[in-house]
């Protein structure tokens, strides 16, 4: 019994999800495009080009707008608000919602929006939450070369991610920044 406890307590230790320390949220928004992603029911009629948005506001808060293109060529997009998980914690591990302002009061419409990995120069980022369920690689630019990307993809696999089944997102609206 003992060593079945120590297991579960190694693996339990070996789960923890590591965030980076903080993040310049200045830096931080701006538009983003998606690399790569798990697959997920929210973005389930996502065919390509998608891209989020972040702004700043007033109160703290992150103005949210996630784009794509459907299957059938049409753009769609969903607007919400991100904040800081807790002053407690570091500000790498948000939470983010899309349901409508009046149920944000309600725990279970904020989603764990976890900064996982980020390049010293802001030109990728990695989210993911402490259930593994997600995973999202975001880029300044469309592409991401493959070299960075497998360092990237490995990391993601050492925090205990099952990559295989990433989706590579296409773009073709040809938009760099």
């Amino acid at each position: 019994m003992h060593d079945v406890q120590m297991l579960w307590s190694q693996d339990h230790t070996a789960n923890t999800l590591e965030v980076v320390p903080t993040v310049d949220l200045s830096r931080y928004v701006g538009t983003w495009y998606e690399i790569a992603r798990l697959p997920n029911r929210f973005q389930n009629k996502c065919a390509g080009d998608v891209a989020a948005t972040y702004s700043l506001l007033e109160n703290g808060e992150i103005s949210v707008i996630n784009r794509c293109r459907t299957f059938d060529g049409e753009t769609t997009q969903a607007e919400g608000r991100a904040r800081r998980a807790s002053e407690d914690l570091p500000n790498t591990k948000l939470k983010v919602r899309f349901a409508p302002a009046f149920l944000s009061f309600l725990p279970f419409v904020w989603g764990n929006y976890w900064i996982i990995d980020l390049a010293p120069d802001y030109s990728y980022a990695v989210i993911g939450e402490p259930d593994r369920e997600y995973l999202w690689i975001l880029a300044r630019s469309q592409e991401m070369d493959e070299t960075l990307l497998a360092r990237v993809l490995a990391k993601a696999r050492k925090q205990g991610y099952d990559t295989a089944s990433l989706i590579k997102t296409k773009h073709t609206t040809g938009t760099h920044q």
